[in-house]
């Protein structure tokens, strides 16, 4: 084959010498994930692929849980479904004993079939239809109730059934180190959630029995939960005081981060991301706090990102490559941001997946998609890639396979490796069919 020409540019080449930020670095070659080739199961598969660990699902939810143990008598783990609800993905969880946290009556029928009875189901978000609320008070599911106008309509749906359900409220803090979430809940500091409360006891229709808040998402300061903590607890101690409600359950939502790494971040998650136990000592510590010697209500975490992130991995193959005007080489891959859209948050590790050789240079890896936000990781420095070449996205198990779209290429395969090393599909991958399986042309368009 005739070599592929390519016009000189001048490269700045990084050697791998020391300045006072450290050595630079080039991303290793994996070969394997979980004791999996990645060129078998590539060849089994197919490209793009992504890939579960029931082993690293498993390791995350027992430290968490172990964590939990040992600060708490009485706590639950409810698996956050819009982190990731495939099915084989769930099921690891709730044998692992965690519950369902959902935030639509889409979810929650998901966690039903999935077999999680109503009494270890969390229903929070802000849309609940009478129908969604008519379906959880029958099956006994724990209702966060998010804004007045759900308060009503929890208390229309309760009478219709002539049934008086114990809920929980949402609230929200605003005096905490990191963005307010407001737009969720009643509001601790303003008065808003002591309102609802009062509502709820002058209704009479409803029982109030849990508090429900969630601060925020990817929060890499551990010490925010225990302002949390500590004001929740202040919270249930008033509730007891002034109107003798007696909180039974503390649910402090999610939030806590992954290994991934946030745009903005200068140094790498790897480096700054907070252990589980460190979010849970501070967890601990607040409600301590808060409770002033009270007896602790049952605690609940809504965990998501940190369980699934890091057990999940993106095979993707070379398409090819070229070289931009500013001089970086830019990688052009099978997999872009609409079946990776976190890459819009991240800078997602990449690993070649076979050994490189050649000088590491400034590139950039785009997807297949015709637009340029199509950018999977910008700013690494990589080996020469060339076409039919393999590379290993990571920490990509969270919000993905919610959040990817049906846009321009076909979602792909899902396979899960097994904690026995096993491997096998999870979720098959689409075709033009699955995109047409739902449209409809009317008559005056066929003919």
């Amino acid at each position: 084959m005739k070599p592929r020409y390519e016009r000189p540019v001048i490269v700045r080449h990084a050697m791998g010498g020391r300045s006072k930020f450290g050595a630079v670095t080039t991303p290793r070659a994996v070969t394997e994930f979980e004791g999996a080739r990645v060129a078998d199961l590539m060849s089994t598969y197919g490209s793009p692929l992504f890939v579960f660990s029931e082993r690293i699902l498993q390791d995350r939810v027992r430290e968490l849980r172990d964590q939990l143990a040992r600060r708490f008598p009485q706590f639950t783990i409810a698996w956050s479904y819009k982190t990731n609800y495939l099915e084989s993905v769930c099921r690891v969880f709730h044998r692992e004993g965690a519950w369902a946290e959902v935030v639509s009556g889409q979810e929650m029928e998901k966690a039903f079939r999935t077999g999680v009875p109503g009494s270890q189901i969390v229903f929070n978000g802000p849309s609940k239809t009478a129908r969604d609320l008519e379906r959880a008070f029958q099956e006994g599911v724990h209702v966060n109730i998010d804004h007045l106008d759900e308060l009503a309509l929890a208390e229309q749906v309760a009478a219709r059934l002539g049934i008086q359900p114990t809920v929980g409220i949402r609230v929200n803090l605003a005096e905490l180190p990191v963005p307010s979430w407001d737009r969720f809940g009643f509001n601790v500091e303003n008065g808003s959630a002591m309102q609802a409360v009062r509502r709820i006891e002058r209704g009479a229709r409803l029982v109030l029995d849990s508090l429900h808040c969630h601060i925020g998402t990817f929060i890499l300061d551990p010490d925010a939960y225990r302002l949390e903590a500590r004001a929740l607890g202040r919270f249930a101690r008033a509730l007891a005081r002034e109107h003798g409600v007696r909180i039974q359950t503390l649910d402090f939502g999610g939030g806590f981060a992954s290994h991934n790494t946030l745009h903005q971040q200068y140094l790498p998650g790897e480096e700054i991301t907070p252990s589980l136990g460190q979010y849970v000592e501070k967890l601990a510590a607040g409600l301590e706090e808060g409770l002033d010697g009270e007896p602790a209500p049952r605690v609940v975490l809504e965990t998501g990102r940190a369980l699934v992130d890091d057990a999940a991995v993106l095979l993707s193959t070379v398409i090819g490559s070229k070289r931009l005007v500013d001089g970086r080489r830019a990688v052009i891959l099978d997999a872009g941001v609409n079946i990776l859209p976190t890459a819009w948050w991240y800078r997602h590790d990449v690993h070649p997946a076979q050994d490189s050789h050649g000088v590491a240079e400034p590139s950039v890896f785009f997807g297949p998609l015709c637009m340029n936000i199509d950018v999977v990781r910008d700013g690494i420095l990589f080996p020469p890639m060339e076409s039919g070449d393999r590379v290993v996205i990571g920490h990509v198990g969270a919000y993905n396979v919610t959040q990817w779209m049906q846009f321009i290429t076909e979602r792909p395969n899902v396979v899960m490796v097994s904690s026995r090393g096993e491997h096998g599909l999870i979720r098959k991958a689409e075709t033009v069919d699955t995109l047409l399986a739902q449209e409809v042309v009317p008559a005056w368009l066929r003919s």
